[in-house]
This record gives C-alpha cells, sequence and structure tokens, in this order.
C-alpha cells in the first residue's frame, strides 16, 4: 500500500512538473508573440461562442433557483428586498464564474484533449517537430489565449442573466418590490464583487486550457488512451476549478478589504 501512495503520488508531481514546463513554454510564446492569429480567432469561436447555449442556460437557472431558496429564508424575518442583492453578490464573484468555467471544462476542456490526443496517435505532433514547429506555440498557445478571452466574456453573459432571470422570478412569481428589490441589488453589490469573479475566470480558462492541453500531448496510444486523456481532462479540471476557487475567494476577498 505504500509503495503504490508513493508511486501515484510520484506520478502526480511529475505530472505537475510536466504541466509547469508547458505552462513556462506557452508564457514565453505569448511574451514573444508566437501566435497564429487564424487559429486564435477560430479557437475564440469555438470556446466562446459555441459555448453560450449551455452557459446561458445555466446562468439564467442558477439565477432563479438562488433567487426562491434566499426568499424562502428572507421571507420568515421579512428580509424579501434583500434576495436580489445576494443573487447579484454570488453570481458576480462566486457562482457565475465557477458554474461557468466547469460548464466550459466538461464541453471544451474535452474537446481539446480529444483533438490534441487524436493528433497524438496519428503522430501529427511529430510531423510537426519535423517541420520545425513547436507544438506548444501551435497547439497550446491559441487554446490558452482564447480560453482567457471568452471565458471572461462568458462570465459576464451568466452573471447578467442570473441577476435578470432572478429579478423576472422575485417581481412576477414570487411577488417582491420590484423598486427594493433592484435598489438593494445594486446598493450591496459593488464593482469589486464582478471584477473578483472576471479574474477568478480568467484563472480559470487558463486551467481547462492548460489540463486539456496536457492530456491531449500526453495521452497513451489507441482509442482507449484518447479516451482515458478526455475523461481526466474534465475531471482534473474541474477538481483544479473548485481547489483554485477557494484558495482565490480567501485571497481576493483579503485584497478586496485592503484595497478598500
Amino acid at each position: 500500500m505504500n509503495f503504490l501512495a508513493r508511486t501515484w503520488i510520484g506520478e502526480w508531481l511529475i505530472g505537475l512538473g510536466r504541466i509547469a514546463t508547458m505552462s513556462r513554454e506557452a508564457v514565453m510564446s505569448l511574451l514573444t508573440l508566437k501566435v497564429t492569429w487564424k487559429d486564435l480567432l477560430y479557437q475564440i469561436y469555438f470556446i466562446g461562442i459555441k459555448s453560450q447555449s449551455v452557459v446561458l442556460v445555466t446562468g439564467a437557472f442558477t439565477g432563479m433557483v438562488l433567487t426562491a431558496q434566499t426568499y424562502f429564508q428572507f421571507h420568515k424575518v421579512k428580509m424579501d428586498t434583500a434576495t436580489l442583492a445576494v443573487v447579484g453578490v454570488s453570481m458576480c464573484s462566486e457562482l457565475g464564474p465557477v458554474l461557468t468555467a466547469l460548464m466550459v471544462a466538461g464541453r471544451v476542456g474535452a474537446a481539446i484533449a480529444a483533438e490534441i490526443g487524436s493528433m497524438r496517435v496519428t503522430e501529427q505532433i511529430d510531423a510537426l517537430r519535423t517541420l520545425a514547429t513547436h507544438p506548444v506555440d501551435y497547439l497550446v498557445v491559441p487554446r490558452l489565449l482564447a480560453s482567457q478571452i471568452a471565458l471572461p466574456l462568458l462570465t459576464i453573459e451568466s452573471v447578467v442573466l442570473g441577476i435578470g432571470s432572478g429579478y423576472v422570478i422575485g417581481v412576477f412569481l414570487l411577488g417582491i418590490d420590484p423598486t427594493y428589490l433592484w435598489f438593494n441589488m445594486l446598493k450591496y453589490t459593488g464593482n469589486i464583487d464582478l471584477e473578483i469573479g472576471l479574474v477568478k475566470s480568467f484563472v480559470y480558462g487558463g486551467i481547462i486550457a492548460l489540463v486539456g492541453c496536457y492530456k491531449g500531448m500526453s495521452c497513451g496510444m489507441g482509442a482507449e488512451g484518447v479516451g482515458r486523456a478526455t475523461t481526466e481532462a474534465v475531471v482534473y479540471s474541474s477538481i483544479a476549478i473548485l481547489v483554485t476557487n477557494f484558495f482565490l475567494t480567501l485571497v481576493l476577498q483579503r485584497a478586496a478589504l485592503l484595497l478598500l
């Protein structure tokens, strides 16, 4: 058992080191502007525009159910008009960026790992090296940059739709006074909440792209290896997002208190 534990920890540390090395190479490529702009635009379209439907549905129904649950509790203490304030803060700083990232990780992370994994199995990545093209420059950088551009924009859409759907549910279904409901939301939801959410989504975009690319480039041979890499890309990126969210919340909230 101890041997298996040491083996698992060793493999995990090796994988972490390889991801760190790939991240360094991607950052250096970005700093030297080694970006294929055509591929970048396509990845923005694939990651951002084609993910809108799932992100918007998630944001809308998250805002609605959060409004309903908050109202049922606040109604007991006659704080009905503060319902949307809770929804606004939660959607901006926590639920909006996290749920958006998880939805995109399930859709885009799997697609990235499958695409690059198929290229590895068919030896297309080796062909790139033969043609003096660095795989990180050609495959990782456009996806990394596109994810970090698209995720904040998708998060804004999710937040706006979540708050808007919560307002509609609160006013027309739960019968809350619309004026005070909206006033309290604006009063207690500050710019700093949205800024925290955007910083988180930027980080999550990098996590999704890097994990997906790493799993694709290191997958095993054959269809089984590609399938395992696809599954691991979704699972590992989702876990990394949830773990990172905890530490980002502590750091960013503490920084916000110091700035205020």
